[in-house]
């Protein structure tokens, strides 16, 4: 252990139990116990307190906990090799049933894996520079940032590097790698906030300033986001960084979540609260202590949130090519699919496939003259880049299909919702919704125009499947969580309210309103009223 854990001296009594274990027993320690032990010989050896840390090697136990697993692969930046995509669309074959995942931190998902099956998976991820290792548990987990990083006419400057940079330094850095909680980093220059940003627990934001007569392109920081039961919208510190320096804040920043975030409840240690707890400028004070003073903010250029979607072909920095962002729905796909990708990436464009936090993916670098083939792909039927108004802006977690903490299922039902959005509402105007099946909010349902988080109710006939509805979220500029409402919506009646609670938006909305600048107008109790009276009348 390269530096003081000085958490350790604290009262014992404070520290959750969880901590005790993790100083007996890294986090990382699990890969070789997984690869030399556990592998070996099967699920029944695995002792009932190794399963939390499995979370390291990027694995969870996939419900009902019988012997399968779902696992995360790091994508940094969201920029995948075709190379790195056929050896995923082959994993997923040979261990995963098939089924790939797209996720909200761009990341790629599997299920079905069993013990056996690790030392292969980690094995053929490693041949192509690629790994599930810390893409889960109590450090810093995959770096999210800008998909088009390169070739983007909406960013500042190729941030693929600092994503690199960062990588390096943060996975299987064992300084690291005992963190309070897990935490999330995010690095754009996209002036759309492709990223994300408010929701990190460390971000990195497009940014000027004139520095000695001159611009100097950088980035604004902002700590302490996050979502889940108590969500945060992170807080900018006064202080613009250079590209070359962001490393330094990070390892800052990072720091004093290590020596000084909250690890007496589980619940409450997240880099969030000890933002919330210090403020922002005792925070501010500290970093300086550990890296120095920092030059103070610059200019924000940031100008809009996009929500990281990119339908469509658009034209990149470079004239002559392009780039056609595809509708995964739901961020559902299969190995067929992304072996078909992989062969479009080469065929048609640059080689790369791009995840988004929207859980989509974008082909790059394709030619003009290309790009009348690759969308009479016959793939490009299903995961097209026109995809219908509702389809392309639904998001979806995982759900009780395989998550263990999910109440309800979510990913297939949302895709219905959509269909039938699709079919009864016509509208011009995108609305995102999200749909999430517990309170953790990995599908991030606090952001969006229509947030809905699984529930259940009772009936004369039993327990059911329901819905907690809320709405006008944003991020960007003005960014805001949005609010719930009163009345939990049983599953069989989400589509009708849905659509009633959208045709009200559409009717009184003014010219070119969006629905969370519609919810601002009229109020959150005008949206309850009417609410209350679909459900009165259902």
């Amino acid at each position: 252990m390269a530096y003081e854990a000085v958490w350790m001296d604290r009262d014992p009594s404070k520290l959750n139990k969880f901590e005790f274990y993790k100083m007996e027993k890294d986090g990382l320690d699990i890969i070789r116990d997984i690869v030399e032990k556990y592998s070996k010989e099967g699920f029944a050896s695995i002792p009932q307190e190794d399963f939390n840390l499995f979370k390291w090697a990027g694995v969870y136990q996939q419900k009902p906990n019988t012997g399968h697993f779902m696992m995360r692969i790091r994508i940094p930046g969201g920029v995948l090799t075709s190379a790195q995509a056929r050896v995923l669309a082959q994993l997923g074959r040979d261990y995963g049933r098939d089924l790939i995942d797209v996720t909200t931190r761009q990341a790629i998902q599997y299920h079905w894996l069993e013990i056996e099956h690790m030392p292969d998976i980690f094995n053929r991820l490693e041949a192509v520079g690629m790994s599930a290792f810390e893409a889960c548990g109590d450090c810093p987990r995959t770096i999210v940032g800008n998909p088009l990083a390169g070739v983007d006419p909406n960013e500042l400057f190729d941030t693929t590097p600092w994503v690199d940079e960062f990588e390096r330094f943060f996975l299987g850095n064992r300084d690291f790698s005992n963190l309070p909680r897990k935490y999330k980093i995010s690095i754009s220059s996209n002036i759309y906030n492709s990223a994300n940003a408010e929701i990190q627990c460390l971000s990195f934001t497009p940014a000027s300033k004139t520095i000695d007569g001159q611009e100097v392109l950088g980035f604004h920081v902002l700590v302490g986001g996050g979502l889940s039961a108590k969500p945060h919208l992170a807080k900018r510190l006064d202080m613009f960084v250079r590209p070359e320096e962001a490393l330094k804040v990070a390892i800052g920043v990072t720091t004093l979540f290590r020596d000084h975030g909250y690890r007496e409840k589980r619940h409450y240690a997240r880099l969030k609260y000890l933002v919330a707890e210090w403020g922002i400028e005792k925070f501010q004070e500290e970093i300086a202590k550990l890296i120095g003073e920092m030059p103070s903010l610059g200019d924000d250029r940031t100008v809009g949130w996009n929500a990281a979607y990119f339908d469509g072909v658009h034209p990149q920095n470079k004239p002559g090519l392009n780039y056609v962002g595809l509708n995964v729905p739901v961020g559902r796909t299969n190995s067929d699919e992304f072996d078909l990708l992989a062969d479009y990436a080469d065929k048609y464009g640059d080689g790369t496939i791009r995840t988004t936090v929207s859980q989509n993916i974008m082909l790059t670098g394709v030619a003009d003259d290309k790009v009348d083939a690759l969308l009479n792909e016959p793939l490009l039927q299903r995961l097209t880049p026109n995809p219908n108004r509702f389809m392309s802006r639904t998001v979806s977690c995982t759900g009780n299909e395989f998550c263990n903490l999910a109440i309800v299922e979510t990913k297939e039902y949302a895709r219905r919702i959509a269909l039938y959005l699709d079919e009864h509402v016509q509208i011009d105007e995108p609305i995102r919704i999200h749909f999430i099946g517990c309170p953790n909010g990995c599908g991030q349902k606090h952001v969006a125009d229509i947030g809905l988080q699984g529930s259940l109710v009772k009936t004369p006939e039993g327990m059911v499947d329901a819905y907690d509805i809320a709405v006008g979220g944003t991020l960007g500029p003005g960014a805001k969580y949005n609010t719930a409402l009163k009345g939990r919506v049983k599953s069989d009646q989400v589509g009708s309210v849905l659509a009633q609670l959208i045709l009200h938006y559409k009717e009184y909305r003014e010219s070119g309103e969006s629905f969370h600048r519609f919810v601002e107008r009229v109020g959150i109790e005008s949206m309850q009223a009417k609410l209350t009276e679909i459900l009165a009348a259902a």
